[in-house]
């Protein structure tokens, strides 16, 4: 076997990350595909489709496939998988891998069925389905096997997934789709009802970014907007400051938290005491939101250590995973045989 014959892909409603045996991440790209309307054929995928998001003429649609951490658009997302998985495995024509894919863990079976599907459809030999928290943690290099209870929060752009992860498995967990496309939602409704203005949801991906806070600083950022005015319908610009960012965000964020409290209350105390001594681990790329981690560990008076890498954690988790691929594969042939 060559090394690049097992892959783990972490699909998400912003980014997909492809993680190759032997080499790490060797591709990161937005969850975007540029299609022509008229003929129905694909003329970006990734960065160069998400350039045109907002910027299109009308026979041409800048889609995004997935939705809150599921599939929305199934022929677009097995087209988008077939063209990561090529441009990052080599384009050989017998060329099967094994795949590893992680979804959201309160994902019901008929959207697992549909992962596996358009991971199949796409190319590959055997599609192997894995939790995000656990990869997560697993990539933010917790040792998930022991029975001291970890706690993960993964916020993607999807969804939030909350979990307590014990002996290799879940114990509890809640997942709910508020993540990065909620914030920016958030940013957009906020910017026309305070300042009139229309933005696009990359304008407020972009304040998000540079000046959006989860927590109150003593130094104030201010930034330069620029939309549409909803009253003259000209274009205009308006300076918005991080305290306003706070306020734009502050329904979502409090949604998350009321989740991670959830997941709290029906975590059994021996592992709750574990918890509290370790600390919660916050991944995903919502992790770099600034003052996240503050405002979690105000809300629950637990200690909070945001990832390495955040974005990467489940790329990577998915991709140490695949070592024991064979004794993943030998029980799912097991538990196959058993339901027979």
């Amino acid at each position: 076997m060559g090394f690049s014959d097992e892959v783990g892909i972490d699909l998400g409603t912003a980014n997909v990350l492809v993680y190759i045996k032997g080499k790490g991440v060797v591709l990161e790209e937005p969850s975007v595909v540029a299609i022509n309307r008229d003929t129905n054929e694909i003329l970006a995928v990734g960065e160069d489709a998400r350039q045109m998001l907002g910027r299109t003429p009308s026979n041409i649609i800048a889609v995004r496939p997935l939705r809150d951490g599921v599939i929305s658009d199934y022929d677009v997302t097995e087209r988008m998988l077939k063209y990561f998985i090529r441009k990052a495995c080599g384009n050989g024509k017998f060329f099967k891998p094994r795949i590893m894919v992680c979804v959201p863990s309160g994902v019901t079976e008929v959207e697992k069925r549909a992962v596996r599907e358009a991971a199949t459809q796409a190319g590959g030999k055997s599609v192997f389905l894995m939790e995000e928290p656990v990869a997560a943690a697993i990539g933010a290099g917790m040792d998930i096997a022991k029975p001291n209870g970890v706690m993960v929060i993964d916020i993607g752009g999807g969804t939030t997934d909350v979990a307590v992860i014990a002996l290799g498995g879940i114990v509890t967990s809640n997942s709910v789709k508020v993540a990065g496309d909620k914030f920016d939602e958030a940013i957009v409704k906020y910017m026309r009802k305070e300042h009139k203005l229309y933005i696009g949801e990359r304008t407020a991906e972009e304040l998000k970014m540079s000046i959006g806070t989860a927590y109150p600083s003593e130094e104030i950022t201010v930034q330069e907007c620029r939309g549409r005015d909803l009253v003259t319908g000209l274009p205009k610009s308006v300076e918005v400051t991080s305290q306003e960012m706070l306020n734009a965000l502050e329904e979502p964020l409090q949604s998350i938290c009321e989740a991670i409290h959830s997941v709290l209350e029906k975590t059994p105390p021996e592992l709750a005491g574990d918890i509290s001594n370790s600390g919660i681990i916050l991944t995903g790329g919502g992790a770099l939101l600034h003052g996240l981690d503050k405002r979690i560990e105000e809300w629950t008076g637990i200690p909070v250590i945001v990832a390495e890498d955040p974005k990467s954690c489940v790329a990577i988790g998915t991709g140490k995973a695949l070592n024991q691929l064979d004794v993943i594969e030998n029980n799912h042939m097991n538990k196959k045989k058993s339901f027979m």
